[in-house]
C-alpha cells in the first residue's frame, strides 16, 4: 500500500465502513466493493449489499466493534447521529463516545489507516462561509448538537493520528443527488405540498455536493491517507449556487413547482427557536420544520476553497450540480411509477 495508490484489502485485510445502512454509508461501501476491495460493514440494521459482510451493532457494543474490526487494515468511519433535534446526551453517546472507542479499537487491532467522515458545520459558527477551507473543527462555537459533537468527534480523530496510524478527516457538504431521504426528497415532497420556503432572498450561494462526487472524494481521501494524515478536507462538487436554484433544480427534477414562498431570516431563526423548545417537550417523528441552525444555513453563503482538496487528495469531481440535476431528473423519470417514491427510499435503507 503506497502512498496514493488505491487501498485494496486483501482476503485477510477488509475495509471497514460504518455506517453502511445510510445513504452516503451505503453508496461508499458499495463503491469499494466493485472496485475491488473486500468490505466488512459495521451498523444496527442490514446494509442491504450485495458483496459486503455485515455485522450488525452499535457502535457502544465493543463485541460488534471487535468482530468488525478483526483483520482490518482500514476504516471508513460515517456512523453518526445525524438530526436537527434530539437528546443531547444521545449525540455524545453516538458521535463522541462511538468515535472514542472507534479509534481506540482500530489502533489496538491493529488499523494502519482511519477516515473520519465529517461536516463543514464542524467549523461553522454562524457567519457566512465564502471562500473559506477547512478551518478548524470548533465545538464551543459550532450550531447545534449534531455540529458540536461531530466536531468534538473529529479533533478526537485527528488527534490520534501517530506513526503506523494515519487519520485523517473529511467534509462533504449538502450530499443530495438519487435515493436521499434527507434533503432531495424532503425538498420534492415538501414542494409539491407549496411547503418548502425561502429563507431570505433566497440569493445565499451554497456549496453542495452530488453523491458520485461525494463517494469518489472519500475514496480518494482513503487512498491518501498515509500522505495526508493529520489534515481535515472540506468536499464538494465545486459548484455554488444561488439556495433558491439549488432547490429549484432538485423539485423540478421531480416534476414539482419551484419554491416561492419567503420569509425573513430573523423571522425564521425565532421560529426555529419556538420550534426547538416544542419539540424538547414534545419531539415530532420527523425532523423538526425549522431550527436556529437550519435558519443559519438556509440564509448565509456556504461556500469553499477546494484548491487544497484537489492538490492533496489528488481528485476532482467528475459530475457537478447541472450534470447532477440532469441525472436526477432522469433517475425520477425513469422510476415515475414508484409509489411515492417508494423506490428511493428502498435503496437508501
Amino acid at each position: 500500500m503506497t502512498n496514493g495508490q488505491p487501498y485494496r484489502a486483501s482476503d485477510t485485510e477488509p475495509v471497514l465502513v460504518t455506517g453502511a445502512s445510510g445513504y452516503l454509508g451505503g453508496h461508499v461501501a458499495r463503491a469499494l466493493a466493485l472496485r475491488g476491495d473486500r468490505v466488512r460493514t459495521l451498523q444496527r440494521r442490514s446494509s442491504g449489499l450485495a458483496g459486503v459482510l455485515d455485522v450488525q451493532g452499535a457502535l457502544d457494543d465493543q463485541a460488534a466493534r471487535a468482530a468488525a474490526l478483526d483483520g482490518a487494515k482500514a476504516v471508513v468511519h460515517l456512523a453518526a447521529k445525524v438530526s436537527f433535534a434530539g437528546d443531547p446526551a444521545e449525540f455524545v453517546r453516538v458521535n463522541v463516545d462511538g468515535t472514542r472507542d472507534l479509534l481506540a479499537d482500530a489502533r489496538a487491532a491493529g488499523v494502519s489507516r482511519f477516515l473520519f467522515v465529517s461536516s463543514p458545520s464542524v467549523a461553522h459558527a454562524g457567519r457566512a462561509i465564502m471562500g473559506d477551507g477547512a478551518e478548524p473543527a470548533d465545538p464551543v462555537h459550532a450550531r447545534g448538537d449534531y455540529a458540536r459533537t461531530k466536531a468534538a468527534a473529529e479533533l478526537l480523530a485527528l488527534a490520534a493520528d501517530a506513526p503506523g496510524f494515519a487519520v485523517t478527516a473529511v467534509r462533504p457538504h449538502i450530499v443530495w443527488g438519487p435515493g436521499d431521504p434527507q434533503l432531495t426528497e424532503r425538498i420534492q415532497d415538501r414542494a409539491r405540498r407549496g411547503r418548502v420556503p425561502l429563507i431570505g432572498s433566497g440569493a445565499a450561494l451554497v456549496d453542495s455536493t452530488y453523491i458520485d462526487d461525494a463517494v469518489s472524494g472519500i475514496l480518494a481521501a482513503l487512498d491518501r491517507t498515509p500522505a495526508v494524515h493529520g489534515r481535515a478536507y472540506v468536499l464538494t462538487s465545486g459548484e455554488p449556487r444561488p439556495i433558491s436554484e439549488l432547490f429549484a433544480g432538485i423539485a423540478a427534477a421531480a416534476g414539482a413547482p419551484a419554491p416561492t414562498r419567503s420569509v425573513p431570516a430573523p423571522l425564521a431563526r425565532l421560529a426555529g427557536a419556538l420550534v426547538e423548545a416544542a419539540w424538547r417537550v414534545r419531539p415530532g417523528e420527523d425532523e423538526p420544520p425549522m431550527t436556529r441552525f437550519l435558519a443559519e444555513q438556509l440564509s448565509t453563503a456556504h461556500w469553499f476553497d477546494q484548491r487544497r482538496t484537489h492538490d492533496d487528495l489528488r481528485w476532482r469531481p467528475a459530475v457537478g450540480v447541472t450534470r447532477g440535476l440532469a441525472l436526477l431528473a432522469q433517475d425520477a423519470g425513469n422510476h415515475s411509477g414508484a409509489d411515492g417514491g417508494g423506490r428511493l427510499r428502498d435503496l437508501a435503507e
